[in-house]
């Protein structure tokens, strides 16, 4: 199985397809198993790039908690670009997963050609807010540590079978999860790349932070994928896979990005 080593954590991906890059992240808990058929449905005209966060699924979960960390996330996904060849791709990512792919734009982004947010909310600007959410991750973290995998909520995108342990996903809700300013909702307007932002009509806790990304961000598109929830891009994968097809193939998305080299 293919990995990157970050300092002695193996950080497992795969490569589908051919073309302008494509880079998926997965949410909290969930693996790369959940863009199965989007890599499928691009890879005729694109190379889709999907990987395990650490702590996740096939990659290393290190014991230490300073192993986990958004700067080491970014640091993560830096790699994955080169080791794709890419200079530039379009990054695209679930709940936190879009969330961090927000934080790659923040820190880099010359590498950032488009951007697709599924399921995701910018953060919060108030102090007491950021608080409520990061109660919510401590409590998935002490979930965890006290029930192992016996912990996960049965959802479309998460399945236990799919870790190894629960010990990287405790890790990964402090590290990772939790959030400490509000420096990428700030970071919003000045987004110039292309933005997609798709969301399920059924995702009530994330529809109204998707409308604010896309009037937020400048020349953001809006997609509600009806009848789905909080992954439509695994229980509604054809509409979900045409809208990001559509994207990805639009002259503004396609006229810079970096092919592998």
């Amino acid at each position: 199985m293919p990995s990157i080593d970050r300092d002695g954590v193996a950080v497992h991906y795969e490569v589908t397809g051919s073309g302008p890059v494509v880079l998926l992240t997965h949410g909290f808990a969930a693996t790369s198993r959940m863009f199965e058929a989007t890599a499928r449905a691009l890879s005729d005209t694109h190379t889709v790039v999907t990987w395990d966060l650490r702590g996740h699924g096939r990659s290393d979960s290190p014991d230490d908690p300073a192993a986990y960390s958004v700067p080491l996330v970014i640091g993560d996904m830096m790699a994955l670009l080169d080791a794709a060849g890419a200079d530039r791709a379009a990054v695209a990512g679930h709940s936190v997963g879009g969330f961090l792919s927000l934080e790659l734009h923040l820190a880099h982004p010359e590498r950032v050609e488009a951007l697709v947010l599924i399921g995701t909310g910018p953060g919060y600007r108030r102090d007491e807010a950021r608080d409520g959410w990061n109660r919510m991750a401590e409590s998935f973290a002490r979930s965890y540590a006290d029930k192992g995998l016996a912990a996960m909520t049965p959802s479309p995108e998460l399945d236990p079978s799919a870790h190894s342990g629960a010990t990287g996903l405790v890790h990964a809700a402090r590290g990772i999860l939790t959030q400490r300013d509000a420096r990428v909702l700030e970071s919003l307007p000045s987004i110039a790349v292309p933005t997609l932002v798709v969301v399920g009509a059924l995702d009530e806790p994330f529809l109204a932070s998707s409308r604010y990304l896309a009037d937020r961000i400048p020349g953001a598109t809006l997609a509600v994928i009806d009848g789905a929830g909080h992954a439509p891009n695994v229980t509604h994968a054809p509409a979900f896979d045409a809208a990001l097809r559509d994207f990805v193939q639009r002259d503004d998305v396609r006229s810079a990005s970096s092919r592998p080299t």
